[in-house]
């Protein structure tokens, strides 16, 4: 078992939606730290059924429970009804609420109640470097950091099973896309493009669509957090840089299975996709449990010039490279935009086993890094 990191008892306050991309641990997180909390899961057709039927029954329920009471429901979004009665109870009745799902994409098409702003939107992620006593980078890397799938020797089956999940439940029962084999067949461009800049006409034609559709599709993802939008850093001091987003799936494991990525080896370029968006994985995780507001951006120059991360203000910026061994054409990134930046801080991780300072810049072993950012030394 895993203590997740997540402080949730110390960030809940009247009410939380606590959102989450499937099997990332939500409903084990809220039944261990909340064991005498009202629980309803609305995945279990019956309880579901009875309050989409009518919803005063869920009123009904609570208006007995004293002040202070805690209420747990588990995916709203399947009765988003359920939220004008919740912010009654809330307010007549002193109520608290978690409100927990996998996906914000029916409750903002719903126009459903948002509490008035007295719930904070909170993310559970995957995994994360401080929570697995047993890590191990190599396989980090290949199966992903969703607790089933990084237990497994092989998380090939359960990600075929997830994708499956994935599709029909949160696509087909939405009735999100009218065409889903375009979509399947968008999800498998997505990580092909996964840490890539979007080019959303050359994404169409991969997938027989319009760009319009892709960029629906890419929403639908980023709504049921099975991904993510990395910026580019915008400010031109000299170089032209470019102004395209970037995407990651919220998992590498996921990312690896539609590309059909089984056997990682280091050395490889696609260990390299993969070791890249891990790290990438990790600092977006960081961000979002200790909820800095420091903007995560990538640069990239038109003459090839690139940095994986920027944090903040060019305050520093992160180079990640797969390689046991550091070489000077690794640093080139992190060099050119020094030459603009120059107040900036320099990172590279690396598989390179030897953390150190090299000049300007740092040189820092992968699990060395992940030490080092999640005790807050990074940023």
């Amino acid at each position: 078992m895993y203590q997740r990191l997540f402080d949730i008892e110390k960030q809940l306050d009247e009410a939380m939606f606590l959102f989450g991309a499937r099997q990332v641990g939500k409903s084990t997180l809220l039944q261990e730290r909340f064991k005498d909390a009202v629980y309803y899961d609305l995945l279990l057709p019956n309880i579901r059924k009875n309050f989409k039927r009518n919803p005063e029954l869920f009123k009904e329920a609570l208006s007995s429970k004293p002040a202070g009471t805690l209420v747990i429901v588990d995916e709203i979004q399947k009765v988003p009804e359920l939220l004008d009665l919740v912010h009654w109870l809330m307010v007549n009745r002193g109520l608290r609420f978690i409100l927990s799902g996998s996906s914000a994409r029916k409750l903002k098409k719903s126009g459903a109640n948002t509490l008035g702003g007295r719930a904070q939107p909170r993310t559970l992620f995957p995994l994360v470097w401080p929570e697995v006593s047993d890590f191990q980078i190599d396989k980090a890397v290949q199966n992903g950091m969703i607790p089933r799938h990084y237990l497994a020797a092989d998380a090939t089956d359960r990600l075929e099973a997830y994708v499956d999940i994935y599709v029909k439940e949160e696509i087909l029962d939405e009735a999100s896309v009218q065409d889903i084999d375009a979509f399947e067949r968008f999800m498998e461009v997505a990580a092909i493009s996964d840490g890539e800049m979007l080019n959303y006409s050359n994404i169409a034609t991969d997938c027989g669509v319009s760009a319009k559709t892709v960029k629906s599709y890419y929403q639908i993802l980023y709504d049921t957090m099975l991904g993510y939008e990395i910026p580019a850093y915008r400010k031109v001091i000299k170089r032209q840089i470019v102004q395209s987003p970037k995407f990651y799936y919220f998992d590498v494991g996921l990312s690896n299975y539609l590309m059909g990525r089984h056997n990682l080896k280091r050395g490889s370029d696609d260990y390299g996709h993969a070791f890249e968006h891990f790290v990438m994985q990790e600092i977006i995780a960081y961000k979002g449990y200790f909820r800095r507001k420091d903007e995560l951006s990538y640069w990239h120059t038109y003459n090839g010039k690139e940095v994986d991360a920027v944090i903040g203000d060019a305050k520093i910026a992160i180079e990640i490279k797969s390689c046991e061994q550091i070489k000077t054409k690794h640093k080139a990134g992190l060099k050119a935009f020094k030459e603009e930046h120059p107040e900036c801080r320099l990172i590279l991780v690396s598989l390179d086993p030897i953390t150190r300072v090299s000049g300007d810049k740092e040189l820092i072993y992968v699990t060395d890094f992940l030490r080092m950012l999640w005790n807050g030394e990074i940023f």
